[in-house]
């Protein structure tokens, strides 16, 4: 071969491998872009339409008083953020979505109970019924996928029987403004047909959303630990219960026809009532039988996979001291844990629980002994194989969030001693979950820390 030609033919090789590097370099400066975009600016990754490969998650299902996940048994440390989607709107506030769901992990924290719902207020995700803010939907979307960026679950609520952020009270408001409510009562919501309508027409308008990051339907995203009816629902305008409980067996079946795949609970606060007359005396007081709920009764219902159950001593008045809040509480989670042994044969979850800093005295190591304490007796559960099978502190916010604060939000990193009481828990329900395998686990690298 001639030295012309030789460098005729590397010439040619080399004016080949220009061109292609011509069309790779744009190429590959694309993927460099992306990359940057995603990992500096994650959300705005997602509104650009960029779809990256999410962890893989199964669905939580439930065999008797256990939580599964691919047949092994799941255990519960959550907490309450219940504001997540209302921060996911607007651009300024979304990072704190992130670095809440990035603390929750860090401890090893594994389900989120949040809102799925504002109706009427500022930033409504229902503005009337039926009809929906789109940019407010996409928070929603963005709260699930950075959910499942951390491997964490959501425990989401579909109502409240409060008022903040809509409620029950702005669903009434709806039918007495269009003519159609039978009565201004709030407890309307639960007995009139149009109402019951929107609600059912709500319901479905969440559980058949396609999230505009990842085109999944709600309804089929594993990220969604179980479904919420309503937060602390009572209907004090029936005392013997069977309003709320109609409503309870009609919703439940209502929203088992359109997703099977999730759990779904009630969201009570887990008063005994009149059906349950063996165990009134439990209830912190006389009172708290005649607002219409009654636990077992209510979470007997055939469609729901798990009780919940909330403990507020304080509000409750169960006592001043710290030694009788803990014994008071303790006869309460053990009574539910029996409840969910013997009558339901379901899980019981304590989807809420705090201390108040605005009680005389209140002192941060107060909530270190309580808290602990129904630690311990959850831990106790489960281990044994009983109902008890997780609980959820009230609430948890990241700093700068003042805003949202109330008797029983904290930082977790601003508090040490409660950073590490909730991390420990976490780290021994994983470990018996996993056993032996927990380090091979994403969680169980947290344990290690």
């Amino acid at each position: 071969m001639s030295h012309k030609l030789q460098k005729g033919r590397r010439g040619e090789g080399l004016e080949a491998m220009l061109a292609a590097n011509r069309v790779l370099y744009p190429i590959l400066g694309l993927a460099s872009c992306v990359a940057f975009i995603y990992m500096s600016f994650g959300d705005l990754a997602w509104d650009l339409g960029v779809h990256v490969r999410e962890p893989e998650m199964s669905f939580v299902g439930r065999n008797g008083t256990r939580f599964v996940v691919d047949g092994k048994a799941f255990y519960v440390n959550g907490w309450n953020s219940y504001w997540l989607m209302d921060q996911a709107v607007e651009e300024n506030s979304r990072p704190r979505v992130r670095a809440m769901l990035q603390a929750g992990a860090k401890m090893g924290l594994t389900v989120c109970r949040t809102w799925a719902f504002n109706d009427g207020a500022y930033n409504a995700l229902q503005v009337s019924p039926g009809h929906f803010d789109e940019r407010v939907f996409k928070a929603l979307d963005r709260v699930i996928v950075e959910a499942r960026r951390h491997g964490i679950r959501l425990l989401l609520c579909l109502t409240n029987n409060l008022d903040a952020y809509g409620g029950k009270t702005q669903y009434v408001k709806w039918a007495w403004e269009e003519g159609i409510g039978l009565s201004s009562s709030n407890d309307s919501f639960f007995f009139d047909p149009s109402i019951r309508g929107y609600f059912k027409n709500y319901i479905k308008a969440i559980l058949t959303r396609k999230n505009h990051l990842n085109d999944i339907q709600y309804k089929d995203d594993p990220t969604i630990f179980a479904w919420e009816l309503m937060n602390e629902p009572r209907c004090m305008s029936d005392v013997s219960g069977n309003t709320l409980q109609e409503w309870i067996e009609e919703m439940a079946a209502y929203v088992k026809s359109i997703d099977k795949n999730h759990l779904l609970t009630i969201g009570l606060e887990g008063f005994y009532g009149p059906a349950s007359s063996h165990k009134l005396s439990l209830n912190p007081g006389p009172w708290f039988s005649t607002l219409g709920s009654d636990f077992i009764r209510n979470s007997n219902v055939s469609n729901l996979d798990f009780a919940s159950v909330h403990i507020y001593p304080d509000q409750w008045e169960v006592g001043v001291a710290l030694d009788q809040k803990i014994n008071y509480i303790s006869k309460w989670l053990l009574s539910h844990i029996e409840d969910g042994d013997r009558e339901l044969k379901k899980p019981v979850l304590f989807t809420e629980f705090g201390l108040s800093d605005q009680t005389k005295d209140f002192n941060h190591s107060h909530r270190d002994v309580l808290y602990k304490s129904i630690f311990d007796i959850v831990y106790r559960s489960v281990r044994k194989g009983r109902a008890g099978a997780g609980a959820f502190v009230w609430q948890f916010m990241v700093p700068g969030m003042q805003e949202y604060a109330d008797d029983f939000g904290f930082v977790p990193e601003e508090k040490p001693s409660m950073y590490s009481l909730i991390k420990k828990q976490s780290c021994r329900l994983l470990k018996l979950g996993h056993g032996k395998d927990l380090l091979k686990r994403k969680f169980g690298k947290v344990c290690l820390e």
